[in-house]
């Protein structure tokens, strides 16, 4: 039987894991950490249609409203009308959701949860799954992709290389390249990175969400989930007005607050008007009693934070990557299911989806790879990655404009850093720079309109296609 290694111990990953352990396959799981995973520091919830009233052709049109019309439509219906089996299969591994709720962009209550925290409770339960199914994980870092001749053999991890059949990457998008966010500070895109310089097309990388509702306490970072708006918690600046509906799609937030912010405005989330906060949210109740504030009588202080790279490593519908035998889930992953603009609470959804659809594929694929004279392999230093994230913060943020992207990517020339990540970073910046509109989470104040002519997706091979 074939051994697959997966990188990357977040829900798509172990759900990759485990189903391929089920089918009979020798498979292998190498993470860092599960509790530093995005999927784990996930709060809020997963998006099902699976509840009488709602559909799958009313999820699949929130997405694409929310993704601004340039989502893969072929992927959209895929992705949501499996939503069921994610279901029945996350019910099978002993899941109990406790309520569901409404998000910004859904018109119906299908965001399924967790004591808000949602993401903690399902890594928990499929590691568990995983371990019992006989996964082997590795604790230690996936440092290069092990590929040679347009062909995956594996991966170093340490420095030492690890030979699959086939290679899953799994290992989250790339937030941690901008200087504030409360994702993983693992999730720096270096694989992402490392596929582009070795050969794979990566898709939208200027598209990257940021979650309206960032805290940053001493604690470092840490993210308000959307569900506390949900609940009722309104966005007002220090005078007490309020200035957006708070239910609107993450962009249209994250870009209102930053206004204000920009006019030397401070910006509070009330949610004083939220009888039962402390159970209903825990986490967040806890880490805001550390910091000093009751939101029973504070007003919240909050900021955008960069949250989620809609762009990844460009992979088709059965989530093979341009590179044989190389085949990539999750946030990084791109084809086009979340558009220009992530509908919240779709991205558990698409982990498990494509956890569960990757492992069908391996199985039809039959990847073999022969006994190999072991591939080139450079030992990147990472180098220096906070001016990288600096460049990111301050030239690809919430609102863009020709001039400031430029400077980014004369900036970003002079960085001494891991050439792929350098090369991530240009992709972002020039991609951003070539779509000359304003599109989902890509803003830019000189071009603030949509425009017909860029009513698709931008591919990155070391230059950007759009």
């Amino acid at each position: 039987m074939a051994s697959i290694g997966t990188i990357g111990g977040g829900i798509a990953g172990l759900t990759a894991a485990l189903s391929l352990a089920e089918r009979g396959y020798e498979t292998t799981l190498i993470h860092t950490g599960i509790k530093i995973t995005n999927s784990y520091l996930a709060q809020a919830g997963i998006a099902l249609p699976v509840l009488e009233g709602d559909s799958i052709t009313a999820h699949v049109v929130d997405t694409i409203r929310a993704g601004k019309y340039i989502n893969d439509k072929e992927t959209v219906w895929n992705v949501i009308s499996k939503a069921s089996e994610a279901y029945d299969f996350l019910l099978s591994l002993g899941v109990k959701f406790e309520a569901n709720e409404t998000e910004g962009g859904h018109s119906f209550p299908r965001v399924f949860t967790i004591k808000n925290e949602t993401g903690k409770h399902l890594t928990k339960i499929l590691y568990l799954h995983a371990k019992e199914r006989g996964v082997n994980f590795i604790k230690g870092e996936a440092e290069e992709l092990a590929v040679k001749h347009g062909k995956a053999y594996g991966v170093f991890v340490n420095g030492e290389f690890l030979k699959f059949d086939a290679t899953i990457i799994a290992s989250g998008g790339f937030t941690g390249l901008f200087k504030y966010t409360a994702g993983s500070p693992t999730n720096l895109g270096t694989l992402i990175g490392d596929a582009i310089m070795k050969g794979a097309f990566a898709r939208d990388l200027e598209f990257v969400q940021f979650h309206p509702t960032g805290f940053i306490g001493k604690d470092g970072v840490k993210l308000i989930s959307e569900a506390v708006r949900g609940a009722g918690a309104r966005l007002v600046t220090e005078d007490g007005k309020r200035f957006v509906n708070e239910l609107s799609t993450r962009d249209i937030v994250a870009r209102a607050i930053y206004l204000q912010m920009k006019a030397g405005k401070k910006v509070f989330l009330d949610a004083t008007g939220i009888a039962d906060f402390k159970k209903r949210f825990p986490q967040i109740y806890a880490f805001l009693k550390k910091e000093g504030l009751d939101p029973s009588k504070d007003l919240i202080p909050i900021a955008p934070i960069a949250h989620y790279t809609i762009g990844g490593i460009a992979v088709d519908a059965w989530y093979r990557t341009g590179i044989k035998n190389l085949y990539a889930v999750g946030e990084a992953a791109s084809n086009g299911f979340h558009g220009a603009n992530r509908l919240a609470s779709n991205s558990l959804l698409e982990c498990v989806v494509s956890g569960l659809e990757v492992a069908r594929t391996i199985t039809r694929d039959k990847p073999k790879v022969r006994e190999v004279k072991e591939p080139p392999y450079h030992g990147y230093e990472t180098g220096d990655v906070e001016s990288i994230k600096e460049v990111l913060w301050e030239h690809a943020g919430i609102v863009r404009n020709a001039k400031i992207l430029k400077e980014g990517l004369k900036k970003l020339d002079g960085v001494e850093a891991d050439p792929r990540l350098k090369l991530l970073a240009r992709g972002v910046l020039e991609c951003a720079l070539a779509r000359e509109e304003s599109r989902g989470a890509h803003y830019r104040e000189d071009f603030p309109a949509m425009r017909k002519e860029f009513e698709r997706s931008s591919f990155f091979d070391g230059k950007c296609r759009l």
